[in-house]
């Protein structure tokens, strides 16, 4: 049985390992000419190689935990104590206990007793399918009030879905605060972040290296042009070179360019995929001489600030592993049609910078070694109210034709966590279709 992965990022190759695991012929192809994707690399001016994106792993990690043992890599892992902070009114306030919780400003006694609430009632949540129809608006003030929602909420929603979050359900905040909350482990209920030392493509390399021990295939700089479907059915993929027969084809990316490579799919299956969009980004990194927050998260109230927070891995991560260097993520958030997105690196660099000067007054523009600014388009689902019944199956109405795509991960957020556990389950759905029987993989 062979079958065709388009797509190396982080899922593609998720998926290719658990198939290949069990005996399943795999060939990936991957346009870029690295591995990844959104959780791919960079290499910085010097040579150092680092996470194109903020990503971390939290104690709570359960199925990621067991990929990383399984792979024979999981001292490659390194947790540290982290601190989250708001930057609130021209000042910053830490939130990491319950003293500085309670002398929090914008919010009075009842206020954080009602935020406190909020945490609460999400851990109780077991059935995310209550919160679809409710909005995250209503929700959150439902359970922490009307000043909590205007000092707090409000301004970090409009910043994470660029103004327009009307239409965004209560499971949204639900399943950030379920996993915020699994940052704190043991009695102290002290924050922890954790990553893989060389960063996510540590841990892709190590599945790549299995699946071509397993006889499996890995092209890079191999864009595939179509996805060729006869009759129904797909038959393989179109590349330069030429088609190229597979027993099956699965496509990793997101829905939009899925759509492109399937032109002579059925045209309501063209409809249903239109359905679902991405917030884009645009994500600078701020690389420095010396640390700029000493906070994980810097979550920003202030809607006059661009960016939508201040991430700094290497608050978590010791910037021994990378190069000596202290990496700032910027991160905006981007709705669909967003000019930004359009802007170039100096326009950005120049508006980012101005507004880290009024945010930190002693800022200097010395400390920056690098200033390198991302961009993606298709970054995060948007699922709207009473929107699961939207989400597209593995399974297509084209025979022979898999999506695995990270629109099927909701309500969950997307991060490692979620996406090996989504490529184990979709491979076991996969091997079901196609009745492929585990033969095991060996090292």
């Amino acid at each position: 049985m062979k079958v065709a992965i388009v797509g190396g990022g982080i899922m593609g190759i998720t998926l290719a390992y658990y198939l290949a695991k069990t005996g399943v012929s795999v060939e990936v192809f991957e346009a870029s000419a690295t591995l990844g994707g959104l959780a791919g690399p960079l290499t910085l001016p010097d040579g150092v190689e680092v996470d194109r994106f903020y990503h971390a792993i939290l104690a709570s990690d359960a199925h990621l935990s067991e990929l990383l043992a399984e792979l024979g890599i999981a001292d490659q892992v390194r947790f540290k104590e982290t601190r989250t902070g708001f930057y609130y009114n021209h000042a910053i306030y830490s939130m990491n206990n319950i003293i500085e919780f309670l002398k929090f400003p914008p919010l009075g006694w009842i206020d954080r007793f009602r935020l406190g609430l909020t945490v609460l009632a999400a851990q109780r949540v077991k059935d995310w399918q209550e919160l679809e129809g409710v909005s995250v608006e209503e929700w959150l003030i439902r359970l922490g009030g009307k000043n909590t929602y205007q000092n707090i909420w409000r301004p970090m929603l409009a910043a994470k879905f660029d103004g327009d979050f009307r239409n965004v359900p209560a499971t949204w905040i639900w399943s950030r605060l379920v996993r915020v909350k699994s940052t704190r482990q043991g009695a102290s209920q002290k924050e922890g972040a954790g990553h893989i030392i060389g960063g996510y493509i540590t841990l892709i390399k190590a599945m790549a290296a299995r699946i071509e021990a397993a006889g499996g295939r890995i092209h890079l700089q191999t864009p595939v042009q179509e996805v060729v479907i006869e009759g129904g059915v797909a038959m393989g993929v179109r590349l330069a070179t030429g088609v190229h027969s597979f027993d099956a084809v699965v496509v990793t990316s997101q829905t939009p360019i899925f759509k492109r490579l399937i032109p002579a799919a059925p045209a309501s299956y063209h409809d249903f995929l239109s359905k679902t969009d991405y917030l884009g980004i645009v994500c600078p990194l701020l690389v420095l001489d010396r640390p700029l927050t000493g906070y994980w998260t810097l979550n920003i109230t202030d809607e006059r600030i661009p960016f939508t927070g201040v991430i700094e891995t290497t608050s978590y991560i010791d910037p021994a592993f990378v190069g000596g260097h202290h990496l700032v993520y910027l991160p905006k958030y981007t709705a669909p049609g967003s000019t930004l997105i359009g802007k170039s690196d100096a326009e950005i660099k120049a508006m980012w910078l101005e507004n880290l000067h009024a945010m930190f007054p002693n800022f200097d523009d010395a400390w920056v070694r690098y200033f390198l600014v991302h961009r993606e388009r298709y970054v995060e689902p948007l699922h709207g109210l009473n929107s699961a019944h939207l989400i597209p199956e593995v399974i297509t109405p084209v025979k022979s034709l898999f999506l695995v795509t990270t629109a099927q991960i909701y309500p969950a957020l997307t991060n490692g966590e979620s996406v090996s556990r989504l490529g184990h389950e979709a491979a076991a759905t996969i091997r079901q279709a196609l009745a492929v029987q585990p033969t095991g993989m060996h090292a």
